[in-house]
Protein backbone atom coordinates (compact mmCIF):
# COMPACT_ATOMS: atom_id res chain seq x y z
CA UNK A 1 0.00 0.00 0.00
CA UNK A 2 1.17 3.33 -0.54
CA UNK A 3 2.44 5.65 2.50
CA UNK A 4 -0.51 7.92 4.00
CA UNK A 5 1.88 10.25 6.04
CA UNK A 6 4.94 12.42 4.90
CA UNK A 7 4.10 13.69 1.42
CA UNK A 8 6.75 13.05 -1.02
CA UNK A 9 7.80 9.95 0.26
CA UNK A 10 8.30 7.42 -3.22
CA UNK A 11 10.73 4.75 -1.74
CA UNK A 12 9.32 1.68 -2.73
CA UNK A 13 7.31 2.28 -5.33
CA UNK A 14 8.97 0.28 -7.51
CA UNK A 15 9.08 -2.83 -5.65
CA UNK A 16 5.13 -2.13 -4.78
CA UNK A 17 4.47 -1.87 -8.58
CA UNK A 18 6.73 -4.94 -9.63
CA UNK A 19 4.26 -6.97 -6.64
CA UNK A 20 1.41 -6.07 -9.05
CA UNK A 21 2.72 -7.61 -12.02
CA UNK A 22 0.81 -10.77 -11.47
CA UNK A 23 -2.28 -8.94 -10.76
CA UNK A 24 -1.98 -6.68 -13.86
CA UNK A 25 -0.61 -9.99 -16.07
CA UNK A 26 -3.54 -11.76 -14.97
CA UNK A 27 -6.34 -8.61 -16.27
CA UNK A 28 -4.37 -8.34 -19.24
CA UNK A 29 -6.68 -10.31 -21.58
CA UNK A 30 -9.81 -8.30 -19.87
CA UNK A 31 -8.34 -5.32 -20.27
CA UNK A 32 -7.56 -5.66 -23.63
CA UNK A 33 -11.33 -7.28 -24.06
CA UNK A 34 -12.78 -4.26 -22.22
CA UNK A 35 -10.75 -1.54 -24.20
CA UNK A 36 -9.71 -0.22 -20.93
CA UNK A 37 -8.07 -0.99 -18.02
CA UNK A 38 -9.92 -3.03 -15.04
CA UNK A 39 -11.43 -1.00 -11.80
CA UNK A 40 -9.14 -3.63 -9.98
CA UNK A 41 -6.49 -2.69 -11.61
CA UNK A 42 -6.55 0.93 -11.47
CA UNK A 43 -7.32 0.81 -7.26
CA UNK A 44 -4.02 -1.39 -6.95
CA UNK A 45 -2.04 1.37 -9.32
CA UNK A 46 -3.74 4.09 -6.98
CA UNK A 47 -3.49 2.02 -3.32
CA UNK A 48 0.44 1.44 -4.61
CA UNK A 49 1.07 5.17 -5.49
CA UNK A 50 1.43 5.05 -9.04
CA UNK A 51 -1.05 8.29 -9.57
CA UNK A 52 0.86 10.37 -7.01
CA UNK A 53 4.34 10.52 -9.33
CA UNK A 54 4.26 13.89 -10.42
CA UNK A 55 1.44 15.69 -8.10
CA UNK A 56 3.27 18.11 -6.01
CA UNK A 57 4.34 17.12 -2.29
CA UNK A 58 2.43 19.75 -0.93
CA UNK A 59 -0.67 18.26 -2.38
CA UNK A 60 0.52 14.83 -1.12
CA UNK A 61 2.15 13.18 -4.10
CA UNK A 62 5.91 12.23 -4.67
CA UNK A 63 7.69 14.12 -7.60
CA UNK A 64 9.25 11.37 -7.60
CA UNK A 65 12.90 10.67 -9.19
CA UNK A 66 12.57 10.35 -13.37
CA UNK A 67 14.83 6.73 -12.70
CA UNK A 68 11.87 5.98 -10.43
CA UNK A 69 9.45 6.50 -12.91
CA UNK A 70 10.88 5.06 -15.86
CA UNK A 71 11.32 2.07 -13.50
CA UNK A 72 8.48 1.98 -12.14
CA UNK A 73 6.41 2.33 -15.74
CA UNK A 74 8.69 -0.45 -17.17
CA UNK A 75 7.39 -2.96 -14.25
CA UNK A 76 3.89 -2.20 -15.19
CA UNK A 77 4.94 -2.67 -19.26
CA UNK A 78 6.15 -6.05 -18.46
CA UNK A 79 2.65 -7.04 -17.64
CA UNK A 80 0.14 -4.83 -19.49
CA UNK A 81 1.77 -2.53 -22.26
CA UNK A 82 -1.91 -1.06 -22.24
CA UNK A 83 -1.83 -0.57 -18.71
CA UNK A 84 1.48 0.87 -19.00
CA UNK A 85 0.52 3.01 -21.45
CA UNK A 86 -2.28 4.77 -19.49
CA UNK A 87 -0.49 4.83 -16.44
CA UNK A 88 2.49 6.77 -18.38
CA UNK A 89 0.14 9.06 -19.86
CA UNK A 90 -2.00 10.25 -17.03
CA UNK A 91 1.64 10.69 -14.83
CA UNK A 92 2.52 13.04 -17.98
CA UNK A 93 -1.00 15.11 -17.21
CA UNK A 94 -0.30 15.07 -13.27
CA UNK A 95 2.68 17.09 -14.17
CA UNK A 96 1.18 19.32 -16.79
CA UNK A 97 -1.79 19.91 -14.25
CA UNK A 98 0.84 21.58 -11.71
CA UNK A 99 1.94 23.92 -14.37
CA UNK A 100 -1.33 25.47 -14.15
CA UNK A 101 -2.25 28.36 -12.15
CA UNK A 102 -2.33 27.46 -8.36
CA UNK A 103 -6.05 28.42 -8.21
CA UNK A 104 -6.45 25.90 -10.58
CA UNK A 105 -4.13 23.20 -8.96
CA UNK A 106 -6.12 23.41 -5.54
CA UNK A 107 -9.10 22.61 -8.05
CA UNK A 108 -7.48 19.53 -9.74
CA UNK A 109 -5.67 18.06 -6.43
CA UNK A 110 -8.12 17.89 -3.87
CA UNK A 111 -6.03 13.81 -3.15
CA UNK A 112 -2.76 13.15 -4.20
CA UNK A 113 -3.80 10.04 -6.42
CA UNK A 114 -6.23 11.83 -8.84
CA UNK A 115 -5.98 10.83 -12.22
CA UNK A 116 -5.53 13.35 -15.21
CA UNK A 117 -5.90 12.49 -18.40
CA UNK A 118 -4.97 14.79 -21.44
CA UNK A 119 -5.87 14.63 -25.47
CA UNK A 120 -2.04 16.58 -27.12
CA UNK A 121 -3.88 17.73 -29.92
CA UNK A 122 -5.99 20.52 -30.55
CA UNK A 123 -9.00 19.26 -32.46
CA UNK A 124 -11.42 21.21 -30.46
CA UNK A 125 -12.20 24.87 -30.63
CA UNK A 126 -12.33 27.95 -27.60
CA UNK A 127 -13.71 31.35 -28.12
CA UNK A 128 -12.73 33.72 -25.62
CA UNK A 129 -15.47 35.33 -23.14
CA UNK A 130 -15.29 37.84 -20.42
CA UNK A 131 -13.67 35.61 -18.12
CA UNK A 132 -12.57 32.49 -19.61
CA UNK A 133 -13.57 30.59 -22.59
CA UNK A 134 -16.32 28.12 -24.09
CA UNK A 135 -14.71 25.18 -25.66
CA UNK A 136 -16.57 22.57 -28.07
CA UNK A 137 -15.14 19.96 -30.24
CA UNK A 138 -14.18 15.99 -30.02
CA UNK A 139 -10.80 15.10 -29.54
CA UNK A 140 -9.25 11.92 -29.90
CA UNK A 141 -6.76 9.54 -28.09
CA UNK A 142 -7.70 10.50 -24.31
CA UNK A 143 -6.31 7.57 -23.09
CA UNK A 144 -7.22 6.84 -19.81
CA UNK A 145 -10.63 8.96 -19.81
CA UNK A 146 -13.39 6.61 -18.30
CA UNK A 147 -11.12 6.65 -15.36
CA UNK A 148 -9.73 10.00 -15.14
CA UNK A 149 -11.07 12.76 -12.74
CA UNK A 150 -9.86 15.72 -14.78
CA UNK A 151 -9.01 15.93 -18.33
CA UNK A 152 -6.36 18.38 -20.28
CA UNK A 153 -8.33 18.99 -23.13
CA UNK A 154 -6.11 20.86 -26.22
CA UNK A 155 -7.75 23.50 -27.52
CA UNK A 156 -6.85 26.39 -30.09
CA UNK A 157 -7.83 29.98 -30.52
CA UNK A 158 -8.38 31.14 -33.73
CA UNK A 159 -6.93 34.38 -34.64
CA UNK A 160 -9.58 37.24 -34.82
CA UNK A 161 -8.49 38.27 -37.94
CA UNK A 162 -8.23 34.82 -39.45
CA UNK A 163 -4.61 34.95 -40.65
CA UNK A 164 -1.80 33.43 -38.71
CA UNK A 165 -1.46 30.40 -36.73
CA UNK A 166 -4.22 29.32 -33.84
CA UNK A 167 -3.49 29.58 -30.16
CA UNK A 168 -3.10 26.45 -28.91
CA UNK A 169 -4.18 26.14 -24.99
CA UNK A 170 -4.34 23.33 -22.37
CA UNK A 171 -7.75 23.83 -20.75
CA UNK A 172 -8.54 21.89 -17.56
CA UNK A 173 -11.97 20.05 -17.57
CA UNK A 174 -13.70 18.15 -15.06
CA UNK A 175 -14.56 14.88 -16.59
CA UNK A 176 -18.04 15.22 -15.52
CA UNK A 177 -17.95 17.65 -17.92
CA UNK A 178 -17.28 15.99 -21.07
CA UNK A 179 -18.73 13.05 -22.96
CA UNK A 180 -17.13 9.92 -23.57
CA UNK A 181 -17.26 8.31 -27.18
CA UNK A 182 -16.99 4.52 -27.41
CA UNK A 183 -14.79 4.34 -30.30
CA UNK A 184 -11.77 2.67 -29.43
CA UNK A 185 -11.21 -0.49 -31.33
CA UNK A 186 -7.50 -0.39 -32.35
CA UNK A 187 -5.14 -3.58 -32.78
CA UNK A 188 -2.29 -2.64 -30.50
CA UNK A 189 -2.72 -0.73 -27.01
CA UNK A 190 -6.05 -2.07 -27.08
CA UNK A 191 -6.95 -1.66 -23.99
CA UNK A 192 -5.66 2.00 -22.84
CA UNK A 193 -9.54 3.52 -23.26
CA UNK A 194 -7.83 5.86 -25.77
CA UNK A 195 -11.33 7.20 -26.19
CA UNK A 196 -12.71 10.25 -27.71
CA UNK A 197 -13.94 12.91 -26.04
CA UNK A 198 -16.59 15.62 -26.65
CA UNK A 199 -16.75 19.33 -25.55
CA UNK A 200 -20.11 20.66 -25.95
CA UNK A 201 -20.49 24.44 -25.11
CA UNK A 202 -17.95 23.29 -21.92
CA UNK A 203 -17.26 27.12 -19.99
CA UNK A 204 -13.53 26.78 -18.96
CA UNK A 205 -12.53 29.46 -16.70
CA UNK A 206 -9.52 31.89 -17.29
CA UNK A 207 -7.78 30.33 -14.29
CA UNK A 208 -7.75 26.97 -15.46
CA UNK A 209 -5.82 27.31 -18.89
CA UNK A 210 -2.48 26.91 -19.85
CA UNK A 211 -1.04 28.46 -22.72
CA UNK A 212 1.17 25.64 -24.73
CA UNK A 213 3.38 27.87 -26.52
CA UNK A 214 5.00 29.84 -23.95
CA UNK A 215 5.09 26.25 -22.25
CA UNK A 216 7.62 24.90 -24.95
CA UNK A 217 9.97 27.56 -24.33
CA UNK A 218 9.68 26.83 -20.59
CA UNK A 219 7.09 29.89 -19.03
CA UNK A 220 4.00 28.74 -17.27
CA UNK A 221 1.86 30.51 -14.83
CA UNK A 222 2.27 28.44 -11.58
CA UNK A 223 3.61 30.53 -8.72
CA UNK A 224 4.14 27.65 -6.48
CA UNK A 225 5.98 25.52 -8.50
CA UNK A 226 7.90 28.34 -10.69
CA UNK A 227 11.32 27.71 -9.04
CA UNK A 228 10.89 24.39 -8.05
CA UNK A 229 13.68 22.40 -10.03
CA UNK A 230 11.12 19.47 -10.85
CA UNK A 231 9.35 21.61 -12.38
CA UNK A 232 11.81 23.02 -14.77
CA UNK A 233 12.41 19.90 -16.38
CA UNK A 234 11.24 20.24 -20.35
CA UNK A 235 7.50 18.36 -20.86
CA UNK A 236 8.43 17.22 -24.34
CA UNK A 237 11.79 15.91 -22.98
CA UNK A 238 9.64 13.73 -20.22
CA UNK A 239 7.08 12.64 -22.17
CA UNK A 240 9.87 10.87 -24.33
CA UNK A 241 11.09 9.80 -21.04
CA UNK A 242 7.56 8.30 -19.94
CA UNK A 243 6.86 6.16 -22.83
CA UNK A 244 10.02 4.87 -23.68
CA UNK A 245 9.76 2.77 -20.52
CA UNK A 246 6.66 1.17 -22.44
CA UNK A 247 8.50 -0.11 -24.65
CA UNK A 248 11.37 -1.82 -22.41
CA UNK A 249 9.13 -3.68 -19.90
CA UNK A 250 7.31 -4.91 -22.81
CA UNK A 251 10.50 -6.21 -24.77
CA UNK A 252 11.67 -7.26 -21.13
CA UNK A 253 8.76 -9.56 -20.55
CA UNK A 254 8.50 -11.24 -24.12
CA UNK A 255 12.16 -12.30 -23.69
CA UNK A 256 11.47 -14.05 -20.06
CA UNK A 257 8.58 -15.98 -22.13
CA UNK A 258 10.30 -16.74 -25.24
CA UNK A 259 13.52 -18.29 -22.78
CA UNK A 260 10.57 -20.39 -21.04
CA UNK A 261 8.44 -21.46 -23.81
CA UNK A 262 11.45 -22.75 -26.03
CA UNK A 263 12.19 -25.18 -23.29
CA UNK A 264 8.23 -26.82 -23.63
CA UNK A 265 7.68 -26.97 -27.35
CA UNK A 266 9.50 -28.05 -30.54
CA UNK A 267 10.41 -26.32 -33.87
CA UNK A 268 7.46 -27.96 -35.93
CA UNK A 269 8.75 -30.67 -39.05
CA UNK A 270 12.29 -30.33 -37.84
CA UNK A 271 13.90 -32.65 -35.97
CA UNK A 272 14.13 -30.35 -32.89
CA UNK A 273 11.84 -31.75 -30.14
CA UNK A 274 12.78 -29.47 -27.84
CA UNK A 275 13.43 -25.18 -29.67
CA UNK A 276 15.98 -24.66 -26.73
CA UNK A 277 18.93 -27.05 -28.81
CA UNK A 278 18.15 -25.51 -31.82
CA UNK A 279 20.97 -23.21 -33.16
CA UNK A 280 18.57 -20.93 -34.44
CA UNK A 281 17.49 -20.74 -31.01
CA UNK A 282 20.76 -19.35 -29.78
CA UNK A 283 21.19 -16.72 -32.29
CA UNK A 284 17.39 -15.28 -32.26
CA UNK A 285 17.35 -14.89 -28.20
CA UNK A 286 20.69 -13.28 -28.04
CA UNK A 287 20.08 -11.01 -30.85
CA UNK A 288 17.03 -9.61 -28.82
CA UNK A 289 18.35 -9.57 -25.55
CA UNK A 290 20.99 -7.37 -26.95
CA UNK A 291 18.91 -5.51 -28.67
CA UNK A 292 17.13 -4.86 -25.19
CA UNK A 293 20.46 -4.41 -23.42
CA UNK A 294 21.14 -1.38 -25.90
CA UNK A 295 17.91 0.15 -25.23
CA UNK A 296 18.23 0.20 -21.58
CA UNK A 297 21.64 1.69 -22.49
CA UNK A 298 20.31 4.07 -24.12
CA UNK A 299 17.16 5.26 -21.57
CA UNK A 300 20.01 5.01 -18.59
CA UNK A 301 21.94 7.81 -21.09
CA UNK A 302 19.09 10.00 -21.59
CA UNK A 303 17.18 9.77 -18.07
CA UNK A 304 20.56 10.65 -16.44
CA UNK A 305 21.18 13.49 -18.88
CA UNK A 306 17.55 14.99 -18.29
CA UNK A 307 17.94 14.74 -14.43
CA UNK A 308 21.46 16.08 -14.40
CA UNK A 309 20.42 19.10 -16.30
CA UNK A 310 17.53 19.30 -13.64
CA UNK A 311 19.97 18.98 -10.60
CA UNK A 312 22.53 22.13 -12.45
CA UNK A 313 19.94 24.00 -13.97
CA UNK A 314 22.09 24.33 -17.49
CA UNK A 315 19.94 25.47 -20.20
CA UNK A 316 19.61 22.28 -23.06
CA UNK A 317 21.08 22.83 -26.50
CA UNK A 318 18.69 22.07 -29.36
CA UNK A 319 21.45 19.13 -30.30
CA UNK A 320 20.99 17.95 -26.64
CA UNK A 321 16.73 18.05 -27.20
CA UNK A 322 17.25 16.32 -30.25
CA UNK A 323 19.06 13.67 -29.81
CA UNK A 324 16.89 12.79 -26.57
CA UNK A 325 13.91 12.77 -28.55
CA UNK A 326 15.93 10.73 -31.51
CA UNK A 327 17.02 8.34 -28.19
CA UNK A 328 13.76 7.40 -27.41
CA UNK A 329 12.84 6.57 -30.57
CA UNK A 330 15.77 4.21 -31.06
CA UNK A 331 14.57 2.53 -27.99
CA UNK A 332 11.09 1.94 -29.47
CA UNK A 333 12.48 0.77 -32.55
CA UNK A 334 15.28 -1.85 -30.72
CA UNK A 335 12.30 -3.25 -28.60
CA UNK A 336 10.29 -3.36 -31.39
CA UNK A 337 12.67 -5.42 -33.25
CA UNK A 338 13.62 -7.66 -30.65
CA UNK A 339 9.89 -8.06 -30.03
CA UNK A 340 9.29 -8.81 -33.76
CA UNK A 341 11.71 -11.12 -33.19
CA UNK A 342 11.07 -12.90 -30.79
CA UNK A 343 7.20 -13.44 -32.43
CA UNK A 344 8.60 -15.07 -35.53
CA UNK A 345 10.22 -17.52 -33.70
CA UNK A 346 7.06 -18.72 -31.08
CA UNK A 347 5.64 -20.47 -33.94
CA UNK A 348 2.09 -20.52 -35.18
CA UNK A 349 1.13 -21.24 -31.13
CA UNK A 350 2.24 -17.65 -30.19
CA UNK A 351 -1.00 -16.28 -32.46
CA UNK A 352 -3.29 -17.76 -29.55
CA UNK A 353 -4.84 -14.82 -27.83
CA UNK A 354 -3.96 -16.14 -24.52
CA UNK A 355 -0.19 -16.23 -25.13
CA UNK A 356 1.60 -12.68 -24.56
CA UNK A 357 4.08 -12.35 -26.86
CA UNK A 358 1.16 -11.39 -29.79
CA UNK A 359 0.02 -8.78 -27.78
CA UNK A 360 3.66 -7.44 -26.98
CA UNK A 361 4.01 -7.58 -30.85
CA UNK A 362 1.11 -5.49 -31.26
CA UNK A 363 1.39 -3.20 -28.64
CA UNK A 364 4.91 -2.11 -29.50
CA UNK A 365 3.93 -1.93 -33.21
CA UNK A 366 0.83 0.63 -31.73
CA UNK A 367 3.71 2.66 -29.59
CA UNK A 368 5.77 3.02 -31.99
CA UNK A 369 3.81 4.53 -34.33
CA UNK A 370 3.19 7.19 -31.19
CA UNK A 371 4.62 10.98 -32.16
CA UNK A 372 7.02 10.88 -28.67
CA UNK A 373 8.82 8.10 -29.96
CA UNK A 374 8.44 7.33 -33.46
CA UNK A 375 11.61 6.30 -34.59
CA UNK A 376 11.52 8.00 -37.87
CA UNK A 377 10.29 11.28 -37.04
CA UNK A 378 12.60 11.37 -34.22
CA UNK A 379 15.62 10.48 -36.03
CA UNK A 380 14.85 12.68 -38.58
CA UNK A 381 14.78 16.04 -36.40
CA UNK A 382 18.04 14.71 -35.09
CA UNK A 383 19.59 14.50 -38.39
CA UNK A 384 18.61 18.10 -39.42
CA UNK A 385 19.95 19.49 -36.48
CA UNK A 386 23.57 17.14 -37.04
CA UNK A 387 23.58 18.85 -40.36
CA UNK A 388 23.49 22.25 -39.40
CA UNK A 389 19.89 22.93 -40.18
CA UNK A 390 16.88 24.01 -37.94
CA UNK A 391 15.05 21.13 -35.73
CA UNK A 392 11.88 22.19 -37.80
CA UNK A 393 9.45 22.11 -34.96
CA UNK A 394 8.62 23.33 -31.42
CA UNK A 395 8.23 20.56 -29.97
CA UNK A 396 11.83 19.89 -28.35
Amino acid sequence: MAPTSAAGRDAGIVERVRALRPLIREHAPRTERDRRVTGEVVAALSDAGVHRLNVPRRYGGYQARLRTQVDALAEIAAACGSTAFTASIQAGCSFIAALFPDEAQDEIFTSPDVRVSGTLIPDATAVPTDDGYVVNGTSAFATGCQDADWHLLTARVESESGEGPPEVLWTAVPMADLEILDDWYASGLAGSGSSSVVARDVVVPAHRVLPVGPLLRGEFPSKANADDPFYRMPVLMLFCAWTAPNALGLARSALTEFTERIHRRGITYTFHERQHEAAVTHLQAAEAALKISCAELLTGDFVSRIESRTQTGDPYTQEERARIRAQSGYVTRLCKEAVDLIGSASGASSLRREVPVQRAVRDLHALSLHSFVNPATNLELYGRVLSGLDAGTPFL
